[in-house]
């Protein structure tokens, strides 16, 4: 029986990575993400503004509707639930929202309304990411009257 040498080891050896060549692999792995990473992020957050500005829309496009049906925009206190529900009021011809569904915004919170607004016959509102008035980026109020 023949001894073999290291060198014909090496090559006889089925399939297997060195650590050496595992971590060059994970080493340009990290980098490569370094890189890609701060271009797509930010891409997250306008996003999800851009959904919030779609959701206002929509729940306004509702809103209108229900005051076609009804002559008048719910209540403060009756909410944008009235979309969904009838609170009671004549020719009301709804539901006016998809799948009975009041969206929250996309940071998981329930959109603000008042009407009358004081901005113009109803007011629909989120406070953005952060979750408190004004802002700047993704933190900025989402609103209905801009």
């Amino acid at each position: 029986m023949k001894l073999r040498s290291l060198a014909d080891r090496r090559f006889c050896c089925n399939g297997g990575f060195t650590l050496v060549e595992l971590l060059v692999v994970m080493a340009i792995i990290a980098l490569l993400a370094a890189l890609v990473a701060p271009k797509v992020f930010p891409k997250l957050g306008k996003g999800k503004t851009a959904a919030a500005k779609a959701q206002v829309e929509m729940l306004g496009q509702a809103l209108d509707q229900y005051r076609l049906d009804t002559g008048h925009y719910p209540t403060t206190s009756q909410g944008l639930q009235a979309l969904n529900t009838n609170p009671g009021v004549d020719k009301w011809d709804g539901p006016y929202l998809k799948k009975n569904l009041i969206p929250q915004d996309p940071w998981g919170r329930a959109y603000n309304y008042a009407c009358p607004g004081t901005h113009g016959e109803y007011d629909i509102w989120s406070f953005g990411r952060d979750g408190a008035q004004g802002g700047e980026g993704e933190d900025q109020d989402v609103v209905s009257w801009q």
